[in-house]
């Protein structure tokens, strides 16, 4: 099927590793940032006692980044992504500096968690495609010691993840065990979202 040239991509995220997946794919798209006030929309999402489900509080906030640059950029085909961390029923945040990537990782370790990534296409500003997927990572049990090691050697890089580490770099060495598609622990189920995009004609087939 050939490429349809009449619709642009645009990544509606400025997460550099998506970016990046995106570009090594081949990929012709350009990026435009969401700007969305998540922490409300993840309060929102879980006010009262009613337990949201941590892949649906991903979804619904890379529906809302995709339709948000959708609405303003009618005639292109947007990506929304998003990827929310649990550890049992606690979902956590990108950690606010060194000491917040710390505490993070203290609280993970020795421990499994669930990273859930989904990604949306909109046009015109309507939600077209969503895919959800979930990986398992069990990290090893780490000493304080060296978690102030990797720290200094990964650098303030770590805060730009949830879960304070990149597997494709030196965060590998925190893990023990880990189950699910690569590509989702980095934060887009690329395959998915490039099978659409070849049954859409956007990409060549």
């Amino acid at each position: 099927m050939a490429e349809r040239a009449a619709k642009k991509l645009v990544l509606a995220s400025g997460s550099r590793s998506r970016r990046q997946m995106l570009e090594a794919a081949g990929l012709t798209f350009t990026v435009a940032p969401a700007d969305l006030d998540e922490r409300a929309i993840r309060e929102t999402l879980s006010t009262g006692d009613t337990q949201v489900d941590p892949a649906d509080v991903a979804e619904v906030l890379a529906r809302a980044k995709a339709e948000a640059i959708s609405g303003e950029q009618r005639d292109t085909i947007v990506i929304g992504a998003d990827q929310v961390l649990a550890l049992g029923d606690e979902i956590f945040e990108k950690p606010a500096g060194l000491d917040g990537a710390r505490a993070h990782l203290m609280t993970l370790s020795g421990r499994t968690h669930q990273l859930h990534s989904a990604v949306v296409l909109a046009e015109a500003g309507e939600i077209v495609w969503a895919h959800v997927d979930t990986a398992s990572l069990t990290m090893r049990a780490l000493a304080p010691a060296f978690i102030d090691d990797y720290l200094s050697r990964a650098g303030a890089v770590v805060c730009e993840s949830v879960g304070a580490y990149q597997l494709e770099s030196l965060g590998v060495q925190l893990f023990e065990h880990i189950e699910g598609d690569y590509f989702t622990i980095l934060g887009l189920p690329l395959l998915p979202l490039l099978a659409e995009l070849r049954l859409r004609g956007v990409i060549a087939s």
